[in-house]
């Protein structure tokens, strides 16, 4: 059962920011200093991004992460910040679904109020079938329910990742059968990473009728087409590890050269100002 007094209404929160007509747009974090500062900025909600975390902890992505070590993480990043926290789970770092059972019930107890759930084989170029998923998807919204909890389920898909034999148009049509299965099995959400065309996007949104999550990617909608086609959610997957990685990189290179010392010294985000970030709650 929930352990927290505010979680429930947590998860009332994150399905209401998917429901508000506003497009909510998630910089994925990776740790809680990460997750204070977007909540320090004004972020409704944060999201973790499965690559991030297991990139800055020295592992691949692909649930190469120990499951303990990031459930340690999640419950680290539930405790430091008063907003919804949803968490990218992947694949439920289960081979059936007694161990994917399990795994709910434990990423539940860390706090979360959402997870984004994937239909792929991590070790194979291939999916789970709809019907697979859609067991799958039932299996979380039930543990769920009796946990007491209403999780939000993001569903994604990995079709325009690894249905290559398909035809674009194939794509678009098989997304929007495993959206339609997925929503019937208990999904709240469907989010088929690297969509990008606008048409495509909106017929899947129609479609599918589920508030829709796209990846902040050259080529899709910027943020008023994004909101004008009734997306309802944008997230950067890795990207603001990417940014954050690229400004540290480029601040190294200078000071191997000798360069750069302004930079550092000048810089507004002092000790006391991350001090004060970690210490509010």
């Amino acid at each position: 059962m929930l352990t927290q007094g505010s979680q429930s209404e947590k998860e009332k929160q994150f399905h209401h920011l998917h429901h508000n007509n506003e497009l909510l747009v998630l910089p994925n974090i990776w740790n809680p200093l990460s997750a204070k500062i977007l909540e320090e900025t004004g972020y409704k909600a944060v999201a973790t991004a499965s690559a991030s975390i297991a990139f800055a902890n020295g592992y691949q992505d692909g649930e190469k992460i120990p499951f303990d070590e990031l459930i340690f993480i999640l419950k680290r990043i539930v405790k430091c910040v008063n907003i919804p926290v949803t968490a990218d789970v992947e694949s439920g770092y289960a081979h059936n679904n007694l161990l994917l059972k399990e795994n709910i019930k434990r990423l539940i107890d860390t706090g979360i109020a959402g997870i984004n759930f994937e239909d792929s084989h991590h070790d194979e170029q291939k999916l789970y079938s709809k019907e697979e998923q859609s067991e799958k998807i039932n299996l979380i919204k039930n543990t769920a329910s009796d946990s007491g909890s209403n999780l939000f389920i993001n569903a994604r898909t990995d079709v325009f990742i690894k249905q290559n034999h398909l035809s674009k148009e194939e794509k678009v049509a098989e997304a929007i059968e495993r959206g339609k299965a997925y929503k019937a099995a208990g999904a709240d959400g469907f989010y088929p990473i690297f969509l990008k065309e606008k048409v495509s996007i909106k017929r899947v949104i129609e479609e599918v009728a589920l508030p829709v999550n796209i990846l902040m990617l050259p080529g899709i909608p910027d943020f008023s087409g994004s909101k004008e086609i009734g997306v309802a959610r944008i997230s950067l997957g890795p990207g603001f590890l990417r940014y954050a990685i690229n400004s540290m990189k480029n601040i190294a290179e200078k000071l191997l050269h000798y360069e750069g010392m302004d930079e550092i010294t000048g810089n507004g985000i002092t000790t006391d100002y991350l001090k004060n970030l970690i210490s509010k709650k």
